[in-house]
């Protein structure tokens, strides 16, 4: 299968801890001085890198939208919960009863400084976001501002907030920042890994009982010959037949970084007796879910980038603003792609649907394959119905990478357990091109340009052609 359809059967409390033992490339670290965690239950506000931030009182647990809440009430704390899929996810649970807490260091909003580039939509600050879905839902989300590769904090957090499950979101997400230069490559390694880590020391040690549900992607599998199953694959060998973890193949270190996770995990699973989810995540495109058009303040990132952008978003935007699109190579490069709509179903069922202690469960979390080609058709035919004239053009590829393969990837345990799944060619316009159109004076043209070359990350410049898109 190519392409189409996976046929496969109020701030009530805020608390803000600083590290004084790793940098972010080229960045001091957040200023400050550790503070001694206390329960997050009595604080009634606190001070964030030297602003006040007001308390704001959660009257009620009253619900919004219709997603089922069979999980109403479980302690859920979200790692990067200010990022794309972190936040989304954040605010969707919240609305559905769960008891939910954001950790994040904030190092995404950094990255944007240090390499000149924004988010089409305008964001507001994390304590900002915050107490906004506080006034709007009457829900409050706890706020816990630090490194989770800094133990003591991470400790101190889980301590605090005792969760009941763990949604690990935290991590440097983008492979053309990986590829960037030696500094990336490297900070990408040990911030994924080392805080992965972390997170499963401090669940054996503090919460035993508490469900992992880790973020994947499904770039670890690469571009393999066969099909791609969810997870696991059975081989028969000289006469012996195993059940293995599926073979791996990142293709950048940021995947690499993934794949060493999936490994940590498995075997901590089995040796703690850790109960682990592992969603290999496809491509997630929109920015609408009910929770995030409530009010402006709460609007989700939208990355167009050359760093940080999808080829999906970055075509969006060329779109919108009469920029051909820019294909990479031959375009036949295929990947699995869902609706940010459905990853905060997905990461719902995986917490309503724990896995069993001692077991790293493996869901592909996808729900359409599409070549890049088959994105250029679908934009140019959606862009028409609102008067674009599409173009596309053929640019080298600055990836290393098939661009004609074959790519059939499993998917049917979330939807075996009622995953319904939002389609691209129903939601284009609505999920993404109005978002483009409405904000396309803040496009900035340079940035939608290849940004960083696979084979020649390290050099002297590739900060520059990072920070300007030459």
């Amino acid at each position: 299968m190519s392409k189409g359809l996976c046929k496969s059967p109020a701030l009530a409390s805020t608390h803000t801890a600083t590290s004084t033992r790793r940098q972010v490339p080229f960045i001091p670290r957040f200023p400050g001085h550790r503070q001694k965690m206390t329960s997050l239950e009595s604080l009634p506000c606190a001070m964030s890198r030297g602003s006040a931030v007001q308390a704001v009182v959660s009257p009620s647990q009253g619900e919004m939208g219709t997603a089922h809440s069979s999980g109403a009430g479980t302690r859920v704390m979200i790692i990067g919960g200010d990022g794309y899929c972190g936040w989304a996810t954040a605010l969707h649970l919240s609305a559905r009863g769960y008891k939910v807490a954001i950790v994040d260091n904030l190092v995404r909003r950094t990255f944007d400084l240090q390499l000149g580039m924004d988010t089409l939509t305008p964001i507001s600050s994390i304590h900002e976001r915050v107490k906004k879905w506080a006034e709007v839902s009457g829900n409050h989300i706890d706020l816990m501002v630090g490194d989770i590769c800094d133990w003591d904090f991470l400790e101190q957090s889980m301590e605090s907030f005792r969760p009941e499950a763990v949604v690990h979101f935290g991590e440097q997400r983008s492979a053309p920042y990986s590829m960037i230069d030696r500094t990336r490559a490297v900070y990408t390694q040990q911030n994924n890994v080392i805080g992965t880590i972390n997170v499963l020391y401090a669940i054996k040690e503090i919460c035993p009982d508490c469900h992992l549900v880790k973020l994947g992607t499904m770039g670890e599998y690469g571009t393999p010959n066969i099909d791609i199953e969810e997870g696991y694959i059975t081989i028969e060998h000289n006469g012996r037949t195993d059940t293995l973890p599926y073979p791996k193949q990142g293709g950048s270190f940021y995947h690499l970084s993934k794949v060493h996770d999936s490994h940590n995990i498995f075997f901590a699973s089995k040796a703690w007796d850790i109960a682990c989810t592992d969603l290999n995540q496809g491509v997630v495109y929109g920015v609408r879910t009910e929770e995030t058009m409530a009010d402006p303040a709460l609007i989700n990132r939208y990355d167009y980038d050359g760093i940080f952008g999808t080829a999906l978003n970055r075509f969006v935007v060329q779109a919108a603003v009469g920029h051909p699109l820019t294909v990479y190579g031959k375009g036949g490069q295929t990947r699995g792609f869902l609706d940010i709509r459905d990853t905060v179903r997905c990461v719902q069922i995986a917490i309503d649907n724990p896995a069993n202690k001692g077991e790293m469960r493996v869901f592909n979390q996808f729900t359409e394959q599409f070549s890049v080609n088959d994105l250029t058709k679908i934009i140019s035919t959606e862009g028409a119905k609102l008067g674009l004239d599409v173009n596309i053009v053929s640019v080298p590829n600055p990836r290393v990478e098939k661009e004609e393969h074959y790519y059939n990837a499993k998917c049917t345990k979330l939807r075996d357990l009622g995953l319904e799944p939002h389609l691209l060619s129903d939601g284009l316009i609505d999920s993404l091109l109005t978002f483009a159109l409405e904000h396309k004076d803040r496009v900035n043209m340079d940035l939608i340009k290849p940004a960083v070359n696979w084979k020649k990350s390290g050099v002297v410049d590739a900060m520059t052609n990072a920070a300007v898109s030459k």
